[in-house]
């Protein structure tokens, strides 16, 4: 009984094959499961710094809704982006490895959600925040004194979202864009994921949690 040796590709082959399959499983990633975004502006100091280079996971958002309090990364929604947000990456290889999400990916903002569909959010109650009628108390603000500066009142529709940066007097978000044909609310279906992990600088790498300030808003 004779056997038939299986043929074995060439090694320029088997390394092309290898390249591919590689670059299918990272599009697979980033398109179901994990990005890398880097930070562009100022808008969410003191939580994230200018640079700081984050992993977001759409995980979360499978079955369940954008929740109060979330940090999360969104399709521009009209004219937001300023320069230093839009850049992309610089040369030919960093923008195939930005395409397959093994590059941090420029061309989107990040915010924390405040508000969500149904939600009444007015500034200002007492110099806080408030959310269906409940103060918020903001100890992850840069300068929780500047949240005061601009006064609002909204409701958020539905399918919609209301964020704002954590850098309150450097953040051009919802307040920013109220004259906007969307009312400076962002379609929940923008959103890319939820900011989970930073990986860079290795000094600040970690786990990015989500603060207890929205509890009782969430609980009402």
């Amino acid at each position: 009984m004779t056997t038939t040796k299986k043929r074995q590709l060439p090694v320029w082959q088997e390394s092309i094959l290898l390249v591919l399959t590689a670059m299918v499983m990272a599009v697979v990633v980033k398109t179901f499961f994990l990005q890398a975004f880097y930070i562009p502006s100022e808008s969410m100091e003191p939580t994230m710094l200018v640079d700081d280079k984050i992993l977001v996971q759409k995980v979360s958002y499978w079955g369940g809704d954008i929740k109060r309090g979330d940090i999360v990364v969104f399709d521009d929604p009209g004219g937001w982006l300023g320069p230093e947000e839009s850049r992309h990456a610089s040369n030919p290889l960093q923008s195939a490895l930005e395409k397959v999400g093994l590059f941090p990916t420029g061309g989107h903002l990040i915010k924390r959600v405040i508000g969500v569909s149904g939600d009444k959010v007015k500034c200002c109650t007492d110099g806080k925040l408030t959310v269906n009628d409940v103060e918020l108390d903001e100890p992850y603000v840069a300068n929780e004194s500047a949240t005061a500066d601009q006064t609002f009142e909204v409701t958020v529709r539905k399918g919609y979202l209301w964020v704002m940066g954590d850098n309150r007097g450097n953040s051009s978000d919802s307040r920013a864009h109220q004259g906007d044909p969307g009312g400076g609310q962002v379609p929940a279906d923008s959103v890319v994921g939820k900011a989970w992990v930073r990986v860079w600088p290795l000094g600040r790498a970690g786990f990015i949690h989500k603060p207890k300030s929205f509890e009782a808003v969430n609980g009402k």
